[in-house]
Formats: C-alpha cells, structure tokens, sequence
C-alpha cells in the first residue's frame, strides 16, 4: 500500500484525524509500516477517555485535506477497534484482528479457492517507529498529490504487521 496521497510517512504523524462523518477523533501518533514491503499501513490515534488509548486505524481508503487525515470509517468504529498496544510490534494475529474489525479483507490472505500456504503464515508482524513521537511536523502542511486520486491503495501486497515509521 503507498503513503496516502504520496506523503512520506513521517508527515502524517500529528494530523488530525476525521471520520466518515466528519467529526474529529484524535491526531495521528504513531504510523506502522508492513514489515515485508516497508509501506505504511496502520496509523494510531489517541482516543478514549482524556485521549489514554492509542487505537489502530488501517489506511486503505484514507485521503489527506491540508492538516486531516479522513478515514473511512465512523468514530464509534474506531474507538471499539481491539485495544492493541502501540509498544512496538503488530504480530500477525493482531492485524487480522484488526482488518476483522473494519470488515476488512488481509491484502495477503488467500482467496477461496487458493492453495494454503505450506510454509505456515507469511509475515513477521513489525515495530513502530520511535522517531515518530507524536508531535506535528510542522513542514508537513500543503496539498495533496493530485497523482494519487486521493486514496491510499486498498489492495496493497502484503498486510503483514507493521512497525512505525523510521
């Protein structure tokens, strides 16, 4: 999957992000990358009570407008996303449960029909980016790529984990 609308990674980190429906959720802390092809894939966002709780959100279908991150899908969705701790690593079974949760198909899950997989599940999960902080870049700002239509591509080629930006 690409960086939503051609953004480097890092740039999103600090957005705000905006439901479906409009209405503010939080701001981006944290981007996770797939650990087979390095794209980002899940942004985390501060949600909960007084903003304790970092909630995954994937970034298939999301565009960017100035300093928003629109995502697609409601805010009581995201905030009864499983609760998943942003320390580090996103194994397998974690994002599986995440895409389950967002109605969602795995990029690299096998279609009925397919042959399974002998070597066991593909992917290593990944590990967030601790440069990524939490704070606003404040060059970040500006346009999006009028190149990329707008959406981050939702059939990207692995779904493996993920590990914040670096």
């Amino acid at each position: 999957m690409n960086a939503p609308l051609g953004d480097p990674p890092r740039s999103l980190t600090g957005l705000h992000v905006v439901d479906a429906d409009g209405a503010k959720v939080g701001k981006v802390q944290q981007v996770y990358r797939d650990d087979a092809t390095n794209d980002p894939e899940w942004i985390t966002v501060r949600t909960g009570l007084f903003g304790m709780k970092e909630t995954f959100i994937p970034l298939a279908g999301v565009r960017r407008t100035g300093d928003e991150l629109h995502v697609p899908h409601d805010r009581e969705t995201i905030k009864a996303a499983p609760r998943i701790d942003a320390d580090g690593h996103l194994d397998p079974s974690e994002e599986a449960e995440l895409y389950r949760h967002y109605g969602m198909a795995r990029p690299d899950a096998p279609h009925p029909g397919d042959a399974p997989d002998p070597g066991g599940e593909s992917g290593t999960g990944g590990t967030p980016d601790p440069g990524s902080g939490g704070t606003a870049n404040p060059g970040s700002g500006g346009t999006a790529n009028p190149g990329s239509g707008g959406t981050s591509d939702p059939g990207g080629t692995s779904g493996t984990g993920g590990k914040p930006l670096g």
